[in-house]
């Protein structure tokens, strides 16, 4: 029996919650409560307020799921105390101090430099980069719709991570070129999470939703 009910979810950077939609099939159909967090990545302190807003409207506690830049979010969001447990989903962990934009370290990076604030992705870079296990349309509707990243969401450090406080799990993309898997498989150990690997690109939470469900599942048992 799943002990927790709640399940929150934080999307990335360049797309919106939309992505949830495969894995919040997979947990609604379990009887689980899903909220999809619409963070408009413009700060991190937004962001993480946003995140807040949702875990102070729940009637219990809750698994606190990040995608990529989400893992950020829920980092300096999940110490609320409403969150009994953090998954990252091919996603960034930051210690005090540390940014996303810290821990972005392919050295051939599709993302642009900044431009009136805001980065995006190459389109002609983001399925390869991003979404190669997706069909090529997908892919080209998620370049040609993607959401401007904010320097103030890359650029801001985290304040107290809530790894540091509470158990998490990791799911490392092992065909990942957004975030290399070596640079997943550090931060998930250095954050004492539970590990499992899945064959994916980036997007693994629209490419493989009921893998990415299963360790959610694990979290909330």
């Amino acid at each position: 029996m799943t002990a927790i009910r709640n399940v929150v979810l934080v999307h990335g950077g360049f797309v919106d919650g939309s992505g949830w939609q495969g894995v919040y099939d997979e947990l609604t159909r379990d009887g689980l409560r899903v909220h999809i967090v619409q963070n408009p990545t413009l700060s991190l302190k937004d962001d993480a307020a946003m995140t807040r807003r949702v875990l102070d409207g729940l009637d219990g506690p809750a698994v606190l799921v990040g995608h990529s830049y989400g893992g950020g979010v829920i980092t300096e969001a999940g110490t609320h105390p409403n969150v009994s447990s953090l998954v990252y989903i091919a996603a960034f962990a930051p210690d005090a101090g540390e940014s996303t934009g810290t821990l972005i370290t392919m050295p051939a990076s599709p993302i642009s430099p900044p431009r009136e604030g805001f980065h995006f992705l190459d389109r002609d870079e983001f399925a390869a980069s991003f979404a190669a296990d997706l069909p090529d349309q997908v892919a080209a509707f998620m370049a040609d719709s993607q959401v401007p990243w904010g320097v103030d969401a890359v650029g801001a450090p985290v304040t107290d991570p809530a790894w540091r406080h509470k158990p998490s799990w990791y799911l490392v993309a092992t065909a990942d070129r957004m975030i290399p898997p070596s640079a997943q498989r550090w931060m998930a150990e250095r954050a004492g999470a539970t590990v499992v690997e899945v064959i994916s690109s980036h997007a693994v939470h629209i490419s493989q939703p009921a893998a990415v469900a299963d360790l959610i599942r694990e979290a909330a048992a």
